[in-house]
């Protein structure tokens, strides 16, 4: 008789657990930093400041369950072993998308807003990095990707944004700070002119 062969089981992977996470006790207003994303419906309201980086919020109108992401970078290079982090935009959403999927609700459930993506660059340094061209690009990419319903958007130019999440009503407030549209590009006849310039 033939004794069977053991059979190799494997362990699950653990997962590490994420960072930039945070929790809200019934009613508490949330200041949410760089980094850092929110979704559930203990918190009164979730509030954040913006410059380069990007805050997408989720809203559910039946539900009242919502979130907000507040990320520094658009994405990042990573292996499953390594934690995700809200700092990435790619990655931010991914976890909002785990905490609804949770919830038994789909991402068309929800309203969108997209904000922030200022250039924070001052005129003249001639360094451009663009990060916060990238991220709003990022934010484009993602509330498309998953398929939620954008209500409004707010990006670019130089101007530093707070942006608040009510939970009272799903509403969400967006007053700008101070600074001004950067200059266009020149146009082409311009860039001619110069050109003719600097050989003379």
């Amino acid at each position: 008789m033939s004794t069977p062969s053991a059979t190799t089981i494997t362990p699950p992977v653990k997962r590490p657990p994420d960072v930039g996470v945070v929790r809200a006790t019934p009613h508490q207003a949330l200041n949410l930093l760089a980094g850092q994303l929110y979704f559930g419906h203990e918190a009164a309201r979730v509030k954040t400041l913006l410059g380069s980086c990007v805050g997408i919020t989720l809203w559910h109108p039946q539900r009242r369950l919502g979130g907000m992401c507040h990320f520094l970078l658009p994405e990042r290079a990573r292996t499953p072993a390594v934690e995700r982090d809200g700092r990435f935009g790619e990655e931010a959403m991914h976890m909002l998308v785990d905490f609804l999927a949770r919830k038994g609700t789909q991402p068309q459930d929800y309203e969108a807003h997209l904000y922030g993506g200022a250039d924070t660059m001052p005129e003249g340094s001639g360094v451009k990095f663009n990060v916060g061209e990238r991220n709003i690009e990022q934010g484009w990419s993602l509330i498309d990707r998953y398929g939620f319903q954008l209500q409004g958007v707010d990006v670019g130019e130089d101007v530093p944004r707070t942006v608040i999440l009510n939970w009272a009503d799903g509403s969400v407030e967006m007053r700008r700070g101070s600074g001004k549209a950067p200059p266009p590009p020149p146009t082409r006849s311009a860039a001619a002119g110069a050109a003719s310039t600097r050989k003379a």
